[in-house]
């Protein structure tokens, strides 16, 4: 990978979260508008996981362009930490000192999104020794090199997006024990989209930190895929069922935003599946995996212009318009990672 083209894949991320951040303050536009509120603060969090891409793209490829040094090694999976501190911290205080219903729904889907963001975060520190992936990959032998984690780094690396899930999930379900409180129905269907993205990013951070290990199985493989398609599809389905199934207004927005979460799993689907592809040989159809976070980012795009024509200019779609928009700079930003992923470890 040449210079120029490590720095167009390190600004792609950057450039979504710049998109999420400037949409969702004019989004805002200084108005106590519930829907303005929700809208434009959930497209600032977003930036978060933007952020948190960012890290994982410089993590790697500054290791592939033997530029990784011991500041960044520290200060990039700090900076992802950080930023996911701070949003959860703004959901937390959202939820307990407001009391509008669509600002109880902000706060819950921010929250989410902060986990998601810690997620993300523990795939870039995962990543601090991704250069023994290729060497690895190469060997044919399954010794554990010395420099790599030791199992119970390993462990703690999978048990954050483990916990952030359970905690998703269980905010989820005590939610939707009273769905048929309006604003429980809505936060409780996206936080469970939102969890299942973090269930997707188990797998994620288990692929990356066994092939670093040299202890990745063809069971890995099976696992890990299936449990990424199977969150994609469950998001898919879950919100389509809703859109056909309830009528009411307030409906609309969690079952839109469930498909395009489901977008998202898609999209990380393709790292997960990259890397079982070419692990311990050669596969010609591993390039073609980078297509699916760009299919997955103009599906959302797609969505987003479909909600606009045909909901004008009654405004029920103000806020999935918007946060499926958001979801599109995400899936977008992952290009750039499965993009550099394929490079890495195209051989």
């Amino acid at each position: 990978m040449n210079i120029y083209l490590s720095i167009f894949y390190r600004i792609i991320p950057l450039v979504m979260a710049f998109i999420c951040v400037i949409a969702g303050f004019l989004t805002l536009d200084n108005s106590d508008n519930p829907e303005k509120f929700l809208a434009g603060f959930v497209l600032i969090s977003l930036a978060g996981i933007c952020l948190a891409l960012f890290c994982t793209a410089a993590t790697i490829i500054r290791q592939i362009i033997n530029r990784y040094s011991t500041f960044f090694k520290i200060f990039l999976p700090i900076l992802g930490y950080t930023s996911a501190s701070l949003i959860c911290i703004l959901g937390v205080y959202i939820i307990k000192y407001t009391n509008i219903p669509l600002h109880f729904v902000s706060g819950h889907i921010i929250f989410g999104v902060g986990c998601i963001t810690f997620c993300v975060s523990t795939v870039a520190l995962s990543s601090v020794k991704f250069s023994l992936i290729p060497k690895n990959s190469e060997s044919s032998n399954s010794l554990v090199p010395q420099n790599s984690f030791t199992k119970s780094q390993v462990n703690i690396l999978i048990l954050i997006p483990i916990l952030a899930s359970l905690i998703l999930w269980i905010i989820s379900f005590n939610l939707l024990k009273n769905f048929s409180i309006h604003e429980n129905f809505v936060a409780g269907f996206v936080v469970f989209g939102l969890a299942a993205i973090c269930t997707s990013l188990i797998g994620l951070v288990a692929s990356i930190a066994r092939q670093i290990r040299n202890e990745y199985k063809s069971g890995d493989k099976k696992l890990w895929i299936f449990l990424v398609l199977l969150m994609g599809t469950i998001n898919v389905i879950l919100g389509i069922l809703i859109l056909v199934y309830n009528k009411e207004v307030y409906a609309i927005a969690p079952g839109y935003v469930l498909i395009g979460l489901g977008m998202v799993c898609y999209s990380i689907s393709s790292k997960i599946i990259l890397l079982a592809l070419v692990w311990k040989k050669n596969n010609p159809l591993a390039g073609k995996v980078t297509l699916i976070p760009i299919l997955t980012a103009l599906f959302c795009l797609f969505l987003t212009v479909f909600l606009v024509i045909v909901y004008y200019p009654t405004q029920l779609t103000y806020v999935p318009e918007r946060v499926l928009a958001g979801l599109g700079a995400i899936c977008f930003s992952l290009f750039s990672i499965v993009s550099i992923l394929e490079s890495a470890t195209s051989k």
